[in-house]
């Protein structure tokens, strides 16, 4: 009653005992259950390794392979390791409908660094006409992205049924984004819209 408690076996005891009691008895029959503190045990794994040092240079190799692998594929559109929000035929075939086309949206980066370089001179009447000239832009680039974004979903409805749920978003903010700078990079040349 009051006796010390008994130690639980450690877990690689337990493994080597129940391995070794399958191994005799494959049928199955004629061994004892083993007790819950033992199944316990040898279900127990350690938190932290042995050699914490070289299982955190494994693990910095792994997520180093890992994200090469991604970085190449962005490159070359291989679907196996691109980022979730890239992957799919959805996906693809919007990629590659946006960089079939001229977007006004990838030349809005720039138009925005010569307003703001115009926008420094004192005189009053070119700072207007450099907002105005912005503002136009800006309006061009959104009702570029608004037939944009109807073109997508009539494409894809046609193709694929329902647009699935990002998509037109994510052709929206493809366009609006420099083609050099676009990830996964444009694997279609301008006026090679996909079939």
């Amino acid at each position: 009653m009051f006796g010390r408690k008994k130690e639980a076996p450690a877990a690689q005891d337990v493994l080597d005992q129940l391995t070794a009691e399958q191994s005799l008895h494959a049928a199955g029959k004629g061994v004892p259950t083993p007790k819950r503190s033992a199944q316990e045990a040898a279900r127990r794994r350690p938190l932290v390794p042995n050699d914490r040092k070289a299982a955190k240079e494994a693990g910095r190799t792994a997520q180093r392979e890992e994200r090469l692998r991604m970085r190449q594929a962005l490159d070359t559109g291989d679907e196996r390791f691109l980022p979730f929000r890239d992957k799919g035929p959805n996906r693809r075939f919007v990629r590659d409908t946006v960089d079939a086309r001229w977007n006004l949206g990838e030349f809005l980066m720039i138009a925005a660094l010569v307003f703001v370089v115009f926008s420094f001179i004192p005189s009053l009447s070119v700072q207007s006409i450099v907002m105005l000239a912005f503002w136009v832009i800006i309006v061009a680039v959104v009702l570029d992205c608004i037939l944009l974004r109807r073109k997508l979903k009539s494409r894809l409805t046609e193709k694929f049924g329902e647009p699935m749920r990002g998509d037109l978003w994510y052709g929206i903010t493809r366009a609006l984004q420099i083609r050099r700078l676009r990830l996964p990079k444009p694997q279609v040349g301008r006026g090679q819209a996909p079939s």
